[in-house]
């Protein structure tokens, strides 16, 4: 979801740490080199960048580094492209102005495709990549804009007179995006918009930074389902979220997790090419901060963690993709510290 952000990051600083206490520890009792500690390391520059995880080896590069902020990935359908947005050089935060990028998958230095004084966010390529829809605060509100994949032809597609979220363009014909808490989609002409969900109390607020409602929807590579998560309890600091799949039409919409009554905050949710599983991001069960990459079939069945041991407790994973042969998970790291 935009501007959706999960703040417990010491517990899990502190989880950490002492794990790695016990481990050195253990280590140091015997011979055995199956003990030893992890060697590898996480590449890191700057604060924020876009890393590649190989599922096989779990070894990790890193594409592209930045001081600035990042959100908002998404991999072209040639599989070549990594679209993004990042926080303007000297802007005081990411909410109030940046722009939206592109850059190759082998990495190499990105191109910028909007350039102005909005905050312009949430790239999503079409299914022939030849445009990208995109969200910008340009007129009050936060709209859906469409422009060609070199940033040419900027201009407004839908306007709900709200503040729309959370855009991906699917291969259905049809883009889905966010609109009062609810996920609702517009063919890309922007025209015949449609409700697709209507969670119980969409709108109410409590102690988390987002009201209850529907977030983030993804589209199936065929165009017959959404993923999204859910905000099902909104009395945790984070919130609590659960992962959901619908189908386009609205019907058959069924929980994938059933954590977020427990204060589990796990979200952005993106599908495999193959369309059979999902990668998603744990950020906090209940105060406890993780911030790790998940992963699970596309029916909620074998949901574990594909976080690898040696990443450090001050690097967070923020937002993933698959690669175009599902062979590697393309995802946006900070450095806490």
């Amino acid at each position: 979801m935009l501007m959706f952000k999960w703040d417990s990051r010491t517990a899990k600083f502190l989880r950490v740490t002492a794990l790695c206490v016990m481990t050195v520890l253990i280590a140091g009792c015997g011979d055995d080199p199956s003990t030893a500690p992890e060697t590898r390391e996480v590449p890191h520059e700057g604060r924020w960048g876009i890393y590649a995880l190989d599922l096989s080896s779990q070894d990790v590069a890193l594409l592209y580094s930045t001081n600035d902020e990042i959100a908002g990935i998404d991999l072209s359908t040639s599989g070549t492209l990594l679209a993004f947005s990042q926080k303007t050089p000297g802007a005081g935060t990411m909410d109030t102005t940046a722009e939206i990028y592109a850059i190759g998958t082998t990495g190499g230095s990105p191109d910028r495709l909007t350039n102005n004084v909005y905050f312009d966010a949430y790239p999503s390529f079409s299914p022939t990549d030849a445009q990208i829809v995109f969200l910008s605060l340009r007129s009050g509100t936060l709209d859906l804009y469409i422009m060609d994949v070199d940033g040419a032809h900027q201009q407004l597609l839908y306007n709900s007179g709200g503040h729309d979220a959370d855009v991906d363009w699917g291969n259905g014909g049809r883009i889905v995006f966010t609109r009062d808490y609810q996920i609702w989609s517009v063919k890309s002409d922007g025209s015949d918009p449609r409700q697709i969900t209507d969670p119980a109390g969409a709108g109410t607020w409590g102690q988390a930074n987002l009201p209850l409602g529907d977030y983030d929807p993804r589209c199936s590579p065929d165009g017959s389902r959404i993923a999204f998560e859910r905000m099902v309890d909104a009395s945790f600091a984070n919130g609590g979220y659960d992962i959901y799949v619908v189908s386009a039409d609205g019907s058959a919409e069924t929980p994938l997790t059933n954590t977020g009554a427990q204060g589990y905050a796990q979200g952005f949710a993106n599908w495999s090419h193959a369309g059979d599983r999902l990668v998603y991001i744990l950020a906090a069960a209940g105060t406890e901060g993780r911030y790790d990459l998940y992963l699970m079939n596309s029916d909620g069945s074998d949901n574990q963690t594909i976080t690898p041991g040696y990443f450090p407790a001050a690097f967070l994973c923020l937002q993933a993709v698959f690669s175009a042969d599902d062979s590697e998970i393309y995802f946006i790291g900070q450095w806490w510290q």
